[in-house]
C-alpha cells in the first residue's frame, strides 16, 4: 500500500508559477513510477506527466516546455513545477503511483486526494 498526499495548489495569475508536491508513504517509493494527472470541471481526468524508477520522463503535449516533473527518493516526494500557467491549466491535480518499471500514462494503482490549482486570467 502507498498513501499519497498532494500539496501546493492554490490561486495563481496567468503566466505565473506553482510547484506541487506529493509525499508518499512506504519504504519502496523508489520502485514506483510516479505520475501527475488533472481533472478540469466537466472533463475527464487526463495525464499530465510521469517519472519512472530510472528517471525516465514523459509529458502530455499540452504541458511540454512549461511543466517539469521531478522526484526525491530520499524524501519520498514527487514534484510538479508548473510555469507559464494558462487558464486552461485550471483543474484538480492528482498524484498517482504505479509499481512498474515502465512509464505509463494510464492504469495507476494508487491515487492522492487531489489539490486544486486555479489560474486566473
Amino acid at each position: 500500500q502507498v498513501q499519497l498526499v498532494e500539496s501546493g495548489g492554490g490561486l495563481v495569475q496567468a503566466g505565473g508559477s506553482v510547484r506541487l508536491s506529493c509525499a508518499a508513504s512506504g519504504r519502496t517509493f523508489s520502485s514506483y513510477c510516479m505520475g501527475w494527472f488533472r481533472q478540469a470541471p466537466g472533463k475527464e481526468r487526463e495525464f499530465v506527466a510521469a517519472i519512472s524508477r530510472t528517471y525516465g520522463i514523459k509529458y502530455a503535449e499540452s504541458v511540454k516546455g512549461r511543466f517539469t516533473i521531478s522526484r526525491d527518493n530520499v524524501k519520498n516526494t514527487v514534484y510538479l513545477q508548473m510555469n507559464s500557467l494558462k487558464s486552461e491549466d485550471t483543474a484538480v491535480y492528482y498524484c498517482a503511483a504505479d509499481f512498474t518499471s515502465a512509464l505509463p500514462s494510464t492504469g495507476y494503482d494508487y491515487w492522492g486526494q487531489g489539490t486544486q490549482v486555479t489560474v486566473s486570467s
